[in-house]
């Protein structure tokens, strides 16, 4: 017997979870977010479910908002129970399930106007985005802003009717210009090095494409600070769904599973004010990059290391892609000789450690994170995730064995089979023609490394060229696990 979620259901569902301490009457709206997967309800909703729970800024709550397919598919999920979550934190020995109550609306994807008065209320102090690394129109190799991408072409010739979460920011903000009212924050919660500032070249830069005074106002008078986050969230299906009401009994829409460990490291740069989220953990630092380095090179380059090797080998879960003594050995060795050593130093972190933390994040089995999702979006996760290692080593005239092996086996991946024959399914906007690329690739390896807006400068490299192509073509000879053998008896050199 499962207990339909919602407010009115709340004493139901407490026999089995922990609910809200606070009322829904109780919250006022002051966060507007763009992109309510699973991620942003398992980080920055939690932690202000967290802070609404001691008492305390109840008038920051969250407003949903978004412009995909998905983002309609999750508002009526969670219309259908009050904006109420389920969230399920999982470590290796124990489980837990909370619901939380920090969203209180969603506005109707597809409706600007909408989204736009809701924008240009003065309640409005922050509006966060989490819609992916690959959402920003950036160049994945340089990092900078792509004024030409179709997308922002179309908002900047329609700017009054905008189809892009940073068309609506945009149109949000001059609103709030016209009538007088101080800019909300912008904030970024997604994996990317300086997203505050990747933010501010996407809302500036689209401004200045229209209304140059626009964007001459933005860049004197809004706030884009840098944060990192960190929570491993993987992806909800039906095994998520029926684990719910079996162990808990609740009929939740779209619950969340999540690891405990959680992290979030921002920039103190609010000018409008800002929940007291240190009260709940929430590291405010001067400068964000350290962390970021750390973060995204240790824990989403291992996420993104041990992704085509684990998928090349029929392995579906994280956890048993750790138990794999060859990827568990490749990954250390990868992070140890050739990652951790080109990262700068963290305030009071050693790196050694934080990377053993990881290990035993990845190897928890209760999260039951998958390999298909490491392996989605290749073309812009590599870029920031992997290259960059890769070019700093190569600027410090330092070998890169291990990291051209990683993108040699991205290359083997997108061929289409694993090592037994099985057809690979890919999750990649740009998957016609990185497929395309290394498919040529198996006679050329060139051909991949052509990829100038994923590899950038570090194909001119003689040195990455020909360790990928070695790698590449002992993938392609010898398979997968004879390559990792390899590469760990010091024995893949070319």
């Amino acid at each position: 017997m499962t207990t339909k979620l919602s407010l009115a259901t709340l004493d139901a569902v407490e026999k089995t979870a922990g609910v809200p301490a606070y009322g829904r009457g109780d919250l006022a709206a002051g966060i507007v977010h763009f992109g309510v997967g699973n991620f942003h309800r398992a980080h920055q909703a939690v932690y202000l479910d967290d802070l609404f729970n001691l008492g305390l800024d109840h008038d920051w709550a969250i407003i949903g908002a978004g412009v995909l397919p998905s983002d309609a598919a999750m508002r009526d999920k969670l219309a259908g129970q009050d904006f109420l979550t389920t969230v399920v934190e999982q470590d290796n020995n124990r489980s837990g399930a909370r619901v939380t109550g920090a969203m209180i609306g969603y506005l109707a994807p597809g409706n600007a106007a909408a989204t736009i008065a809701q924008l240009a209320d003065p309640a409005i102090r922050i509006v966060s985005l989490t819609i992916t690394e690959g959402g920003y129109f950036i160049n994945p190799a340089s990092g900078v802003f792509d004024p030409a991408h179709p997308a922002i072409a179309a908002d900047a010739a329609q700017p009054a009717d905008p189809k892009t979460v940073f068309g609506l920011i945009l149109a949000g903000l001059k609103a709030r210009k016209d009538k007088g009212i101080a800019p909300y924050t912008v904030m970024s919660c997604d994996n990317i090095p300086g997203n505050g500032e990747v933010t501010h070249a996407a809302v500036s830069g689209l401004a200045r494409l229209s209304d140059p005074d626009l964007a001459d106002w933005i860049d004197a008078n809004v706030a884009f600070p840098n944060g990192m986050v960190d929570r491993i969230t993987p992806a909800t299906g039906p095994r998520e769904i029926g684990i719910v009401a079996e162990e808990y009994g609740i009929d939740d829409a779209w619950p969340v599973f999540c690891e405990e460990f959680k992290q979030w490291v921002l920039e103190d740069h609010f000018p409008q004010s800002r929940p007291a989220l240190e009260k709940v953990g929430v590291q405010f630092v001067p400068d964000v990059a350290p962390y970021e380095h750390m973060k995204i090179r240790i824990l989403n380059g291992g996420h993104a290391a041990i992704a085509y090797p684990a998928a090349l080998l029929d392995i579906h879960f994280v956890h048993e892609a750790m138990e794999d003594p060859d990827i568990r050995a490749f990954l250390a060795k990868l992070e140890r000789e050739e990652i951790i050593p080109v990262i700068p130093p963290v305030p009071d972190t050693d790196l050694n450690d934080y990377f053993s933390l990881i290990e035993r994040r990845f190897s928890n089995p209760k999260i039951a994170d998958t390999i298909p999702r490491l392996a989605q979006d290749g073309s812009n996760r590599q870029p920031k995730f992997i290259l960059p290692s890769t070019a700093d080593r190569l600027s410090r005239g330092e070998d890169v064995i291990g990291l051209s092996l990683v993108s040699a086996l991205w290359c083997h991946y997108l061929a289409g089979t694993t090592d037994s024959g099985k057809d690979i399914a890919f999750n990649d906007p740009n998957i016609e023609r990185v497929r395309a690329a290394a498919t040529a690739a198996k006679s050329d390896p060139g051909a991949f490394l052509a990829l100038k807006d994923i590899f950038g400068t570090v194909a001119a490299s003689d040195l990455f060229a020909g360790r990928f192509a070695h790698a590449l073509r002992s993938l392609q000879q010898k398979g997968t696990r004879a390559t990792l053998k390899a590469y760990l008896d010091d024995r893949l050199v070319n």
